[in-house]
């Protein structure tokens, strides 16, 4: 749940361990676990939050942090964000074979956009295109099944 809340609040994948290390640090010292998960998972999350802050010193950084909280909150409430990670997972596996090779490719593999338009044998606008459009398809069909649709 840290993981997922650090990246949505702009953390980058090379810092995103560190920070969650030192997350735990505090919390081994702070944490109330007899509070409750709810309260653990909160206390947490705003660790994570003070020391994504204090990574970034600017306003418009601070800003984009904010506004990823405020994001967390309203999507997730108090809770992981599992549901929509589930439904994210299933909307990926009823995509085409090559679509979900491209995503892999990109963000699991981190590959860019001319090595994958070299594999795909596109363009590498074309596969910032592509891209695009799979986000766009995965954020309808993640937003039908958290309303209940298919």
């Amino acid at each position: 749940m840290l993981r997922r809340y650090l990246f949505v609040l702009g953390a980058g994948a090379d810092r995103i361990d560190d920070l969650l290390q030192e997350v735990f640090l505090v919390g081994l010292d702070k944490v109330d676990a007899a509070r409750g998960p709810a309260a653990a998972a909160s206390f947490l999350r705003g660790v994570a939050k003070n020391l994504l802050l204090r990574q970034r010193r600017s306003a418009t950084a601070r800003r984009e942090v904010e506004l990823g909280d405020e994001v967390w909150r309203e999507q997730c409430g108090d809770g992981s964000g599992d549901h929509r990670v589930e439904a994210l997972r299933s909307c990926v596996e009823a995509l085409p074979e090559r679509s979900r090779q491209l995503l892999q490719r990109c963000y699991e593999d981190g590959a860019g956009r001319h090595e994958l338009g070299d594999e795909f044998g596109m363009a590498a606008d074309g596969i910032k295109t592509a891209l695009r459009r799979l986000r766009a398809a995965l954020r309808e069909c993640v937003e039908r099944r958290l309303r209940g649709g298919s």
